[in-house]
């Protein structure tokens, strides 16, 4: 279909259930598209709703409790009918402007099914269908007179085996969202476990694999998952409380909901047959409304310097810290590494204390006065690189509008939101405020100190990344960022959308041989699996973390795996996994134009990877090479030829190594030239 919006089409109000009890004789039944996935609502008989779902004729959830708490003694989740039913169907594409794809096809099918009490108020559930997962949704009632309350969410998902599953547990409200996900069994989780999205658990037959997820969080409250008291095996959900009311999720005032009700956001059942399906999905995405943006070429994926990672260092700077000298050298490096930005980091304002406090004194338009940025805006314009600087939420909030037209006007280009640490439903709304001021001043975006993505790099395509992740900034201060952790955040908290994890440290090192170090940190593992997560791991603004010294070879040249830096993309047309087995490694391929970059990564073990290369076109192919060395810090670069013939690359691997590669097919004959 031509464009990039394909012929959408709907039907609705095809079927209709009788109205009355009889209707909770046969369940009401879902598949998607490709029959792939199958989900299902029925009663119980005392007009509990329940949905199940099944992956390929494999049950991956039994009969679960759909429902919401909407006050104390007011739950709305039995003694309810089935009063109307309406089917419907979707096929279109759409484009994201950074991502893991370019063109995503938006395919699924619909029911949504009215459910009243013995009151006569209607819950709407409504059930999508996709071949790579299932999605519901409530409609909540509009109450007879006040707000619209919400408690609890009430839907749970029950398992019918003990499932092997990785969990982040959080353990309480209010977090930066950030920690390791653990393989636990289902039968442990508890009911004190606060577990952060997404849970990924696999089925253990026919190795179908899921991950439960939120989608299009708007005007609401974020979700989290629990263990179950009552013995069965499975979590239900949990909804961050707000702060000013103590009991309450959510609360909306009457004259901002629909007549029909409010709708929630999407509950979601990622489905494959592997952990890497899970990556290739853009389900997430697909969730979230198309972005009012009516002009998104300002908005520029890319890579770019920073200051505060190696505690801007900068050797060859008399002075080094906040000041002109040391961020004009920080600017030169992005140039000489080609990379399209300069992030400038906490203490570039009056007030800003350098550590992350909340200063509430602070002048966040008045650099400090050691620091020209006027100037160091313009000397980065002149050599093609762009400025970002960090901002504290709690000094940006209260003239949020004021502060980006002036970052505009100084020629900024993007900010680092940073220490909001909350998904309540006030700092959601703060959320989806922030980006829709900072698209008008055409301001990209990158949240630090943040609750997990939910899709909303669809709405917001100048929402390029974000953290909520346990990522290399806690090599300054412990021992935790292992090669294990950096194999198994592929298949959990990047399922979700983009992660600032701010690779690129060049002092690497064995395990074993790691110290903490705040300024000029250590990294754990070869540097050239430090190159592959700029493949691995998706982020449309991509760091490059260390110090420029450290990026800088013998007389002058480049350091060993810095030449892969400056030609990595940040944004990609195709993404597809080759290979990987969670927290184990993985092997992740990625198109941009007719390029192709592969990254590989393995956790402490040593292995030789076998990677198939038949998703290829059948031309030849010049491949470039960086594959660990004999120590850490090497990097061998190796150029070879792919045939039609081999479609094969052998990776040999270091205990906690990788390896890069760029495919770069033959070049476009023109037409009339020599042979």
């Amino acid at each position: 279909m031509p464009g990039s919006r394909a012929l959408v089409m709907i039907v609705a109000m095809l079927a209709f259930a009788p109205r009355g009890e009889a209707a909770t004789a046969a369940p009401l039944q879902l598949q998607s598209p490709g029959g792939q996935a199958t989900v299902a609502l029925s009663l119980d008989g005392e007009g509990q709703a329940l949905y199940s779902v099944e992956w390929n004729g494999t049950q991956v959830l039994l009969p679960s409790p759909l429902g919401l708490q909407l006050g104390p003694d007011d739950r709305l989740d039995r003694g309810l009918r089935v009063v109307d039913v309406r089917y419907g169907s979707h096929d279109s594409t759409y484009a994201l402007v950074a991502g893991k794809a370019s063109q995503v096809r938006d395919h699924y099918r619909q029911m949504e099914v009215d459910l009243a009490d013995a009151g006569g108020r209607r819950l709407g559930v409504i059930l999508r269908a996709y071949d790579d997962g299932i999605a519901l949704r409530y409609r909540v009632p509009l109450p007879a007179r006040g707000d619209l309350v919400v408690k609890e969410d009430l839907t749970g998902f029950l398992f019918p085996r003990d499932y092997a599953c990785w969990m982040l547990n959080l353990g309480t409200f209010g977090t930066s969202h950030e920690g390791e996900y653990d393989r636990f069994a289902a039968s442990k989780l508890r009911p004190m476990h606060l577990i952060e999205l997404p849970l990924v658990c696999r089925s253990g037959d026919g190795e179908a694999s899921f991950a439960i997820a939120e989608a299009d969080l708007d005007r609401f409250a974020g979700l989290y998952l629990s263990g179950r008291g009552d013995g069965r095996l499975g979590v239900e959900a949990r909804l961050s409380p707000r702060l000013d009311e103590r009991g309450i999720a959510v609360r909306l005032p009457r004259a901002d909901v629909a007549a029909g009700g409010h709708l929630t956001p999407w509950r979601v059942l990622m489905l494959g047959d592997s952990p890497g399906a899970l990556v290739e999905s853009n389900l997430i995405s697909s969730l979230n409304p198309p972005t009012p943006i009516k002009d998104t070429s300002w908005i520029r994926p890319g890579k770019t310097a920073w200051d505060w990672w190696s505690g801007g260092l900068a050797p060859d700077v008399p002075d080094p810290g906040m000041n002109t000298a040391t961020i004009k050298r920080y600017i030169d490096h992005a140039a000489a590494l080609k990379l399209e930005y300069m992030l400038i980091d906490d203490g570039w304002y009056v007030g800003s204390l350098g550590n992350g406090a909340y200063n509430p004194d602070a002048d966040i338009l008045r650099p400090v006065p050691q620091l020209d940025l006027p100037a160091m805006v313009e000397y980065a314009r002149e050599r093609g690189v762009g400025i970002w600087v960090w901002a504290h939420w709690k000094s940006l909030q209260p003239r949020m509008d004021a502060v980006f037209a002036a970052y505009r006007d100084m020629g900024i280009q993007g900010v680092k939101i940073d220490f909001m640490d909350r998904d309540d439903q006030e700092m959601v709304e703060f959320f989806h405020r922030m980006m829709a001021s900072a698209a008008e001043h055409r301001l990209m975006l990158d949240l630090h100190g943040a609750y997990r993505p939910t899709g909303l790099n669809r709405t917001w395509p100048n929402f390029l990344t974000q953290e909520g992740v346990l990522g290399a900034e806690y090599n300054k201060w412990s021992r935790r960022i292992t090669p294990t952790h950096n194999v198994t955040l592929p298949f959990t908290r990047m399922l979700l959308g983009p992660m600032d994890y701010t690779p690129g440290g060049f002092r690497n090192v064995a395990p074993a041989q790691f110290q903490k170090s705040f300024t000029g940190p250590q990294v754990m593992g070869t540097r050239a699996h430090q190159l592959a997560m700029f493949v691995v791991y998706e982020s449309a603004l991509q760091m490059v973390a260390d110090s420029p010294d450290v990026y800088v070879g013998e007389a002058g040249g480049l350091a060993p795996g810095a030449d892969f830096l400056s030609i990595v993309p940040a944004t990609w047309d195709e993404t597809r996994v080759l290979a990987g087995e969670i927290g184990e490694y993985i092997v992740v391929a990625r198109r941009s134009g007719r390029d192709w970059y592969i990254g590989a990564m393995t956790n402490e073990s040593p292995r030789t990877l076998e990677v198939p290369l038949d998703f290829l076109p059948a031309a030849d192919y010049q491949a470039t090479l960086w594959r660990d060395g004999a120590a850490a810090t090497d990097v061998r670069r190796e150029e070879r030829r792919i045939d039609a013939a081999n479609r094969t690359l052998k990776l040999e691997l270091s205990g906690g190594g990788g390896a890069a590669v760029h495919l770069a097919p033959p070049a476009p004959r023109i037409a009339g030239s020599a042979r």
